[in-house]
């Protein structure tokens, strides 16, 4: 079939065929490059496509760890509030033993002197 195609070229000059097989060339090594660049055009698009979704992967994951942050700083103030409560209860507890300490001294005492007043 090749024939068939190069049949137009019969009776042309040997001028004008090389202009025809010169611009061939160039038709074929157009088609070459267009080839080219349509490969990179397509892996630059394959790449931009991956950023994008690292893009978005990142995006989930910095709400993840923002939603995961907030969850632990309100467990740190509850945290807080109990450590404070627990503190607050161990000073009173601590000021009842001292009372109670107290009146158990006085206690012993006003038994010593019960009995030495027995004693007499």
């Amino acid at each position: 079939m090749s024939w068939a195609v190069e049949e137009w070229k019969e009776g042309l000059s040997p001028r004008v065929l090389q202009k025809i097989h010169e611009l061939e060339s160039q038709v074929d090594k157009l088609k070459k490059e267009r080839q080219q660049r349509q490969f990179q055009l397509e892996s630059l698009e394959a790449a931009l496509q991956k950023q994008k979704q690292k893009v978005e992967n990142e995006k989930n994951e910095a709400a993840t760890l923002k939603r995961e942050n907030q969850s632990l700083v309100e467990l740190c103030d509850s945290l807080e509030k109990a450590k404070q409560k627990v503190s607050h209860d161990l000073q009173v507890k601590e000021s009842q033993v001292n009372i109670q300490s107290g009146q158990l001294n006085s206690s012993k005492k006003d038994i010593e002197r019960l009995e030495q007043e027995l004693k007499r």
